[in-house]
């Protein structure tokens, strides 16, 4: 990472709301502490969708085990259907069934998806409250399409020895998340707009102190290739990346409970690094306090991270809407302000 450092924007002032996993992890993906709202990468999907129309505007490479709340984090909420983000598996077949049955060929494939899409809209026509089915149909849809795509989006033997090496695939420590990367790079440059990756296993607690040299061997060359991959291929400028996990640290050992659990949740205290994508690049905004329990200069709530995140992909919160419930909705919930010192 030392390397990237002059094109990585450090933020030290934002601050959230809870000290649970999934709460957390809820809050910093959609806003809402509680679920089920669109995940950030559904909205962004919603304002800008997809350049490529053979794959999802929003795609998801979670490792084998799924951060806590499961799928909600990339829901699309009151969205339709259509908009929330598609999971790739991280070992074997990225999408279950992906390719059909060798006795089915392409044209017997769309056959029978034009003869299902006529029975889905004579039902459409005559219930038309189940507007879900026009998202099913859509789906539908996709999955024949992706089925010429993904397999060789996913093929990462295409690329050189070189690139390979850089992102430190076939490494022990670097593979897993150098190939998710190398792959996110991938999907950006065949059109998808909205990339998330997860990197977990971080909560050390008191194990921190021998756990996370491991975990910083694991991610520091993957994270530093992506940035410089990109940024040869003339994309960075075109791409905003962002790292952040649901919350901070605390400085002490704290007993919570009765029970020392090292160092602990620290809603109040969260670091967050961007780059690319038309932010202040080589500097650090915001500041913790002496001892790094809160945050004290250029403070600011999750809402207001994601109104800078959406300003910076060329969307406004307060225009980027959705009727539902009876009022229009944003990310935001209520409105949020712009983290200037976070653009260039």
């Amino acid at each position: 990472m030392a390397g990237v450092a002059d094109e990585i924007c450090f933020y030290r002032g934002l601050q959230g709301l809870s000290v649970n996993h999934p709460t957390a992890n809820f809050h910093i993906n959609t806003g809402n502490r509680f679920g089920g709202d669109p995940a950030l990468g559904a909205w962004v999907n919603l304002g800008l969708g997809t350049e490529n129309s053979n794959l999802p505007g929003f795609v998801v490479l979670p490792e084998l085990s799924y951060p806590q709340g499961g799928p909600a984090n990339w829901s699309n909420g009151f969205l339709p259907t259509g908009f929330q983000g598609t999971a790739l598996r991280p070992q074997g077949s990225p999408l279950l069934n992906i390719r059909p049955p060798a006795t089915i060929d392409r044209t017997q494939q769309r056959r029978n998806l034009n003869f299902l899409g006529q029975l889905n809209r004579r039902h459409a026509e005559r219930h038309p409250q189940h507007g879900e089915l026009e998202a099913r149909m859509q789906n539908y849809e996709l999955a024949f399409r992706m089925q010429t795509q993904v397999p060789d989006l996913v093929d990462l033997s295409t690329e050189t020895k070189a690139t390979r090496s850089l992102y430190g695939i076939d490494q022990p420590r670097t593979d897993n998340l150098g190939r998710r990367c190398l792959l996110a790079r991938k999907l950006v440059e065949k059109g998808v707009r909205f990339v998330q990756l997860y990197a977990s296993t971080w909560d050390s607690h008191d194990y921190i102190a021998k756990a996370h040299g491991s975990l910083i061997d694991g991610v520091d060359r993957p994270i530093a290739a992506l940035i410089t991959d990109l940024k040869q291929r003339g994309l960075l400028d075109d791409t905003l990346i962002v790292w952040m996990g649901e919350f901070g640290r605390t400085p002490d050992n704290g007993i919570r409970g009765g029970i020392k659990y090292g160092r602990d949740h620290n809603p109040n205290a969260m670091a967050v690094w961007l780059a690319g994508g038309g932010v202040r690049a080589g500097h650090t905004v915001g500041a913790t306090d002496e001892i790094g329990s809160t945050a004290v200069d250029v403070v600011h709530p999750i809402q207001d991270l994601h109104v800078t995140l959406l300003r910076l992909l060329g969307l406004d919160d307060d225009r980027l809407t959705y009727f539902h419930a009876g009022r229009f909705k944003q990310l935001s919930q209520f409105g949020g302000e712009v983290i200037e010192d976070l653009i260039a």
